[in-house]
């Protein structure tokens, strides 16, 4: 759960992975199922858990570990039937409560800062609403939003067991190596 990347590119994933990226996480936004799994393939033949973003359909085809569901997607339940593990993302206390009620084998938890890789995103939570949610949910929080090697220690250090990254996902290496002198 150390260090999650959602790409869209292979290539970037294999140079994430190689880094010591823990989790790729397939991301597509307005992808087709077919189309994620066309391009979802090479994703499976790397050395990291294997999660798609939005899609238990896709994760089911593509034999993917995981899917991660926002909080108006559909298929928190389906995922636990195929035996998925299941991230659901919060932006408050309250939604993480409920997700891990609902499920989650993790909770994302964000944005904890502004970012322009989600425009609809909620409000940031900052370090404070990030220590709120790790404290109150007993399954590992991975933080989302805004996050990259000059600031990834100070959500380990607020609780979360991993961040994840867009923007920064070839970074990688700065970011475990921040994560790792944090813990």
């Amino acid at each position: 759960m150390k260090l999650h990347v959602l790409v869209d590119d292979p290539e970037i994933a294999a140079r994430a992975v190689e880094q010591g990226a823990t989790v790729v996480q397939l991301r597509i936004k307005g992808a087709s199922t077919e189309e994620l799994v066309e391009r979802g393939r090479p994703f499976t033949e790397l050395a990291a858990l294997f999660v798609v973003n939005d899609d238990v359909d896709a994760a089911v085809a593509l034999g993917a570990e995981g899917v991660h569901l926002g909080q108006s997607d559909p298929g928190a339940e389906r995922a636990r039937e195929a035996g998925l593990l299941l991230g659901l993302s919060a932006s408050s206390v309250e939604e993480a409560v409920e997700a891990e009620r609902s499920g989650a084998s993790y909770v994302g938890a964000g944005p904890v800062w502004a970012t322009p890789s989600k425009l609809d995103a909620a409000p940031p939570l900052g370090l404070d609403g990030l220590a709120a949610i790790c404290a109150r949910v007993r399954v590992p929080v991975v933080a989302i939003g805004g996050v990259d090697a000059s600031n990834a220690a100070e959500c380990i250090r607020a609780g979360a067991a991993g961040v994840a990254v867009i923007r920064a996902a070839a970074d990688a290496r700065a970011i475990v190596e921040a994560i790792d002198a944090a813990l």
